[in-house]
């Protein structure tokens, strides 16, 4: 199967590039991310502190989360509930950070992840795909971009939700996310050693949706 995976920081521009590019070669779209925030919402819901990690463990029997293709767009579900929409605010951002820390979460969804890509041509974007997820990926791209750039984009994708944000409260989040995401013990964020890096800073969508594709075209001889 072909096998691209997309690795970097938050608001690097991971799902809107890799859903477009997806859709572009005919390839199935896995936003991993989603997964994590699925389990942080369902901690806040139940007990309010992803960070503690006695209370995620003793969750996670009780959480059934699915990744389903509809009209080929990916829709999250959690215990059968529709949370594509509410998995994406900073709070539930925070959490998912929180969860990825515990590893008994990871072997979790490891092989959810993994099914997915034995049996299918995907685009899999998030902050372990290439290092852990799919070592032996087709081809591995880690797309970055600065902080301020970062929360710039989310900030204004949160207004466009109708989200009432200020962005000096994004950039910390996203700030305290990088720190988070490349500090922890499992798994940390990183390029992998064979990963192909693109910077996005001072790039519209367009030019940085053309990088990947030709970059995943170059490679797999798609087009």
């Amino acid at each position: 199967m072909i096998n691209i995976a997309i690795d970097g920081p938050a608001g690097a521009g991971k799902s809107t590039i890799s859903r477009y590019a997806a859709q572009k070669l005919g390839l199935i779209y896995v936003d991993t991310g989603a997964l994590y925030r699925a389990i942080g919402l369902f901690a806040l819901q139940r007990g309010g502190d992803a960070y503690n990690r006695d209370l995620i463990v003793g969750l996670l029997p009780s959480i059934d989360v699915d990744l389903r293709h509809v009209n080929g767009e990916q829709r999250v579900y959690l215990c059968g509930e529709n949370v594509t929409q509410i998995i994406r605010t900073p709070e539930v951002s925070l959490a998912a950070s929180a969860v990825a820390e515990v590893t008994a979460v990871r072997n979790h969804l490891f092989n959810l992840q993994l099914e997915i890509a034995r049996k299918n041509d995907v685009i899999m974007d998030g902050r372990d795909i290439g290092t852990v997820i799919l070592p032996h990926a087709t081809l591995k791209i880690f797309l970055t971009a600065s902080a301020e750039e970062r929360a710039r984009r989310r900030h204004n994708e949160l207004l466009e939700r109708g989200q009432d944000v200020d962005y000096d409260d994004v950039l910390s989040d996203v700030i305290t996310r990088d720190h988070a995401d490349s500090s922890r013990a499992i798994a940390p964020l990183r390029p992998a050693h064979d990963a192909v890096i693109v910077d996005t800073t001072g790039l519209n969508f367009e030019e940085a949706a053309d990088k990947v594709i030709s970059l995943i075209r170059q490679r797999t001889g798609l087009r």
